[in-house]
């Protein structure tokens, strides 16, 4: 099945932190794979920048060997043709200097879209966007990408966006959630708003509860350090997993514009029942991992990674979350995440209410109510479990089969990569997968009570043995209302 690709405008990518981890594994990648599938047009610049003090060849050799080890199996041709756009400047943000030689570059090209990409650490976003504006970089066809995360919480992110507010516009601003660009994220949106069978179900008449899992499998490692001042909470909570529930839950847009996705989302944000000190112990399990076994056979704890003896950072956290509003009055919401957990998956399950009635006997068995499970990675895909009768004769036996869509295995093409659909929608100015600074408010506004509670709380993160799904208590936390963690997946 071919793939329609729509190029795009002619433009200059500025890549800050272009010698980084970042860059190394998903931007240059996914760059060379837009190029290699004729989006780029022809004369499209990407423009490193880092304080290393590269020439060109240098960074084309650097990203030849980033596209050898994410890509693997890269074409000869294509990849002349992909380096040839690679252009490399020193700026050193500390002293200033560089910025003159990356005017003079940019100036060659006034008129075209012009695309600053921060793959940098947050603390360096104000400083480059001042930077950027003194230079006098900024055009009507300018935007700038920010990553995660925004701030660490409702305080700093206002700062934070203040600072790049201050030189961009908000419709230049581009916040990116990696998640929002995956294929079953777009998916979610078509399942509920492309077909008449889901929506009109999709409510607490109807559905029982909801449940978002991302978990890893993988520990801190080399990252031990930045984690300990963030925790799951932050980390993945407040931006990734909120932004997936969003989706879940929110309305019907008038339409696919920005805007009215983006406030559909934030009604969702703002409905969001408030967790507080006095109910934090209720609704929230924090955990840390202790050394115990994964596929590749004894791991460390997160202290010993850390190299020190105590720590209150949570490297888990589970949540039950509730909607006040019409539609989810009383549909439970439990999120989780964790590192160093049994496996790498991150998963929707939306769990149908049972039906109200049976008419068969006793011998057709136990007929289990309708689950919808939307899993983004690995192997994305959308799966339905449904009651089917077992064939042949003898009577009437029931069991619960899987209806499954892979998209591997639906559409026979090369999964994109979340960056490679997002950096292309910066280009064309579309930001519909991009968060408002409201959301980001929004966000921190839920999240903040709950970081406060923990503080003043005697308790400590409960310890979970590295390899396991977390804490007892989080499965406490599930089945205290009657139900259980869905890990049987796709």
């Amino acid at each position: 099945m071919a793939v329609r690709v729509i190029e795009v405008d002619e433009f200059d990518l500025v890549v800050f932190g272009a010698s980084g981890d970042l860059a190394h594994r998903k931007l240059i990648p996914a760059l060379y794979h837009r190029c290699c599938d004729g989006q780029l047009p022809e004369n499209a610049r990407i423009i490193a920048s880092s304080r290393r003090k590269y020439s060109d060849d240098d960074y084309k050799a650097w990203a030849r060997e980033a596209l050898s080890e994410h890509v693997g199996d890269v074409d000869a041709d294509a990849l002349e043709v992909f380096l040839a756009r690679l252009h490399y400047v020193t700026i050193d943000i500390g002293s200033g200097e560089g910025w003159d030689d990356l005017r003079t570059i940019l100036d060659e090209r006034p008129d075209v879209i012009r695309a600053f990409y921060l793959a940098v650490g947050p603390d360096l976003f104000g400083t480059i966007c001042k930077s950027i504006g003194d230079a006098g970089l900024v055009t009507d066809k300018t935007r700038v990408v920010i990553e995660k995360p925004i701030g660490k919480d409702g305080a700093s992110a206002k700062t934070l966006n203040d600072n790049v507010g201050g030189v961009f516009d908000e419709h230049q601003i581009f916040r990116i959630d990696h998640y929002l660009g995956k294929e079953t994220v777009q998916n979610l949106m078509a399942l509920r708003f492309a077909n008449a069978l889901f929506e009109p179900l999709w409510n607490a008449a109807h559905i029982d509860h909801v449940q978002i899992t991302v978990a890893e499998a993988l520990g801190t490692g080399g990252r031990a350090g930045y984690y300990d001042t963030a925790g799951a909470l932050r980390d993945m909570v407040q931006n990734h997993i909120l932004q997936l529930l969003c989706l879940v839950a929110m309305e019907p847009p008038e339409s696919m514009n920005a805007d009215s996705v983006r406030d559909e989302k934030l009604k969702v944000l703002k409905a969001l029942a408030p967790i507080t000190e006095a109910t934090a112990d209720k609704l929230t399990v924090r955990g840390q991992y202790k050394a115990g076994a994964s596929a590749g056979g004894a791991v460390p704890g997160y202290l010993e990674e850390l190299g020190r003896d105590d720590s209150t950072t949570e490297t888990f956290v589970a949540l039950k979350a509730e909607i006040a509003n019409w539609r989810w009055a009383g549909v439970p919401f439990y999120l989780r995440t964790g590192k160093r957990l049994a496996q790498r998956v991150s998963e929707i399950v939306v769990q149908f209410r049972p039906i109200p009635h049976s008419i068969f006997d006793e011998e057709a068995g136990t007929i289990s109510a309708n689950r919808l499970i939307i899993r983004l990675q690995p192997d994305e895909g959308v799966q339905m479990k449904v009651m089917i009768k077992d064939p042949g004769p003898g009577g009437m036996r029931l069991r619960e089969v899987p209806l499954d869509m892979s998209f591997a295995e639906a559409f026979k093409v090369r999964n994109p990569d979340a960056y490679e659909r997002l950096i292309m929608d910066v280009i064309r100015g579309n930001q519909t997968l991009f968060m408002r600074r409201d959301e980001v408010d929004a966000a921190w506004a839920w999240v903040d009570p709950i970081l406060a509670a923990w503080a003043n709380s005697k308790e400590t993160p409960r310890g979970y043995t590295a390899g396991t799904w977390g804490p007892s208590a989080s499965i406490a936390l599930v089945e205290r209302d009657g139900r259980t963690w869905a890990e049987d997946g796709l």
